[in-house]
């Protein structure tokens, strides 16, 4: 197995940005109180000293994190999911991706997730990237990999988890992403993860 990132790939580039001094943007917690706690999200209320010394209150989700992957069948074709999305109302095509178990390192949870969800199990994974899909009101990060080398075993969905999977050569999954027909945003910074890669 070849894990050639992870959450500590970042560090000190030389960045000039790196070094700055970001005292007049910071917020400072006064006061956090906890709103809701449901097995997934934690809702959190948390006053707050701003820079200029006045005070405001910010409402946030504490999730988790998740690990997504993008998986290539030998054939060269992304591994790729339809799923209902109950929020959104509409069936999605998605990378397949789930959240981190308490404990649990960003590459065993997808690597756990890609055979849970599509039956295959990678013999090589690279990190690619982490992202935070919504920085305004959320605390998730999502570590993206690349999985290749598949091989097909036996799918183990979660009770009450409902799927199909679906292989798609990349430029399809791409002019459906520029069409607007996918529309999941680690989805679409996977596909372009792939562009810049070479994929055409």
């Amino acid at each position: 197995m070849n894990d050639t990132g992870g959450r500590g790939s970042g560090g000190d580039n030389g960045d000039p940005r790196d070094q700055q001094d970001d005292g007049h943007l910071i917020e400072v917690q006064i006061e956090s109180l906890d709103i809701y706690r449901g097995r997934l999200l934690h809702i959190k209320l948390d006053r707050v000293r701003l820079p200029d010394g006045s005070e405001a209150t910010r409402e946030y989700i504490v999730h988790p994190g998740a690990a997504m992957i993008i998986p290539i069948l030998p054939d060269g074709k992304l591994l790729m999911e339809r799923q209902y999305r109950y929020p959104i109302g509409e069936v999605m095509l998605e990378f397949p991706a789930g959240k981190l178990d308490p404990g649990e390192a960003a590459l065993a949870t997808a690597q756990r997730e890609l055979l849970e969800e599509t039956g295959y199990r990678a013999a090589h994974w690279e990190w690619l990237a982490g992202v935070h899909p919504i920085v305004s009101y959320s605390t998730e990060r999502i570590e993206i990999f690349l999985a290749t080398d598949l091989v097909k075993e036996r799918a183990q969905l979660d009770a009450g988890e409902f799927l199909e999977t679906l292989a798609l050569d990349f430029a399809d999954a791409y002019t459906r992403m520029k069409a607007g027909e996918i529309t999941d945003v680690k989805t679409i910074i996977g596909l372009y993860q792939l562009r810049d890669r070479g994929w055409s």
